[in-house]
């Protein structure tokens, strides 16, 4: 097991043998520790509950949740940023950093990038239930039709149909073409036959040949190439939703990078969260190191630092701009209807992770985990504030709107985290979380190191 004192980002006494043995067995063994069972049950619980709000919601309509004009947007329109912008991390750390050659991603980037698929459904499923009409909602996407009709290419929304398909896509591609060769070994050692076959279709014979290998290695980095920019370009889409309107509070053009940075923060607080419930679950100390939590909380406390930087010049040009209804949303962010929760997000997203640049912080995996979840909470409260507030305080003060959800949009949200967890863990059961020839290759390279 790993000691306290040192990094390494693989046990030099391991062998690839107990390397792909201790990976290969969590899948294939027939018994799972009960704190998965327990996570998986709860899990399954919150996805029973989005099945029961979202059903409800076809029969009666988007009047059960507390949108009302000028709210046109409540926590159908949250819930999608901050899924989009927790999606991002598994990008950026299977993506940019394969391409900057960065080994320590290899221990979490399988299932940070299954996370992104998972977050990235959740997110594509609210702007569909937010249609009103969402058996039409292939009206959005440009296909052949009797009506010669095409969509409106001027509409945010739109836009969110094309970055969401684009992203889920390259990212789904990216993370099965990283597990052929790991499917490949799951093939080769279960002995189920049905098992066996469902892993070999799957592995599109992979023999681990010279030939097989260079042209896995050439797709891989091709595909982490195109990757690279759907890390900024989505989740600027989502910004630009917000920033062509003429809304107060939004009409703004540094919300692009300013939502970038916020979800590469919380995609990476999420990862952190992950990481340290599979240490507690699975015993991956040897795997998932201190160095790997470490390096995250960096990460999150760089972004954490460019997030405070967007809050200051989002209310500095309010202020500056002279305009007085940027100046009364300001103003009304600090001393109005929602002020606790704009000051609780300044708390979450500002002052807590100052708290990692201490380095006995950034390697206690508990405060880490402590700190990663209420991240995550401050920007779903940031997400929040931006929509509902700028919408409850426009230019007429005679159509102000306290906007006030209702329990379906809380079951609703709590649901969608159910249908995350329930599909991250049986990922988790059934494909190897961490990329087994990837942790060999990083042996093969400590054992040459260490002759030389």
């Amino acid at each position: 097991m790993e000691a306290q004192t040192t990094d390494p980002v693989i046990n030099p006494q391991q062998t690839f043998e107990t390397v792909t043995t201790q990976i290969s067995i969590i899948p294939l063994s027939r018994r799972q520790p009960r704190a998965w069972w327990l996570i998986l049950f709860v899990a399954f619980l919150g996805m029973l509950i989005f099945i029961g709000a979202v059903s409800y919601l076809f029969l009666r309509g988007v009047g059960i949740w507390g949108i009302e004009i000028p709210v046109g947007w409540g926590f159908a329109i949250i819930n999608f940023v901050w899924w989009i912008g927790i999606g991002h991390a598994g990008t950026l750390i299977s993506a940019i950093l394969l391409l900057f050659r960065q080994t320590w991603r290899n221990s979490i980037n399988r299932f940070a990038e299954a996370m992104t698929l998972f977050a990235v459904a959740n997110a594509g499923m609210f702007p569909i239930l937010h249609l009103g009409r969402p058996i039409i909602f292939y009206y959005l996407i440009p296909y052949p039709n009797r009506l010669h009709l095409l969509p409106q290419f001027r509409s945010p929304l739109d836009w969110d149909v094309f970055a969401i398909t684009t992203y889920i896509t390259i990212s789904a591609l990216f993370w099965y073409i990283g597990l052929v060769p790991d499917l490949a070994t799951m093939r080769d050692r279960t002995t189920n036959r049905f098992v066996k076959m469902l892993y070999g279709i799957f592995a599109l014979g992979w023999r681990g040949s010279a030939r097989h290998w260079h042209r896995y290695n050439t797709g891989y980095w091709l595909l982490g190439a195109l990757a690279t920019p759907l890390v900024i370009s989505v989740h600027s889409i989502v910004g630009m939703d917000f920033a062509i309107s003429i809304v107060p509070g939004w009409h703004s053009t540094i919300f692009p990078p300013y939502f970038v940075a916020g979800a590469i923060f919380s995609g990476f607080a999420m990862v952190i969260n992950i990481a340290v419930l599979l240490r507690l679950i699975y015993h991956l100390n040897d795997f998932i190191t201190i160095r790997h939590l470490e390096n995250m909380a960096k990460v999150m406390l760089a972004m954490g630092l460019i997030v405070a930087y967007g809050y200051l010049m989002e209310n500095f040009m309010g202020l500056y701009s002279g305009d007085i209804y940027e100046i009364a949303v300001v103003v009304d962010r600090f001393t109005g209807h929602y002020w606790p929760l704009y000051w609780g997000l300044l708390a979450c997203n500002v002052v807590v992770p100052q708290f990692l640049w201490v380095r006995s912080i950034r390697r206690s995996p508990a405060l880490l985990f402590i700190i990663a979840i209420l991240v995550n909470v401050g920007m779903w409260l940031e997400r929040f504030v931006i929509i509902v507030q700028s919408l409850s305080h426009d230019y007429l003060p005679s159509i102000w709107y306290r906007y006030s959800p209702t329990i379906w949009d809380i079951a609703t949200f709590v649901g969608t985290l159910g249908v995350f967890f329930t599909l991250l863990f049986l990922f988790f059961r059934v494909l190897p979380m961490i990329p087994m020839f990837e942790m060999r290759e990083l042996l093969a390279e400590g054992s040459g190191e260490a002759h030389k």
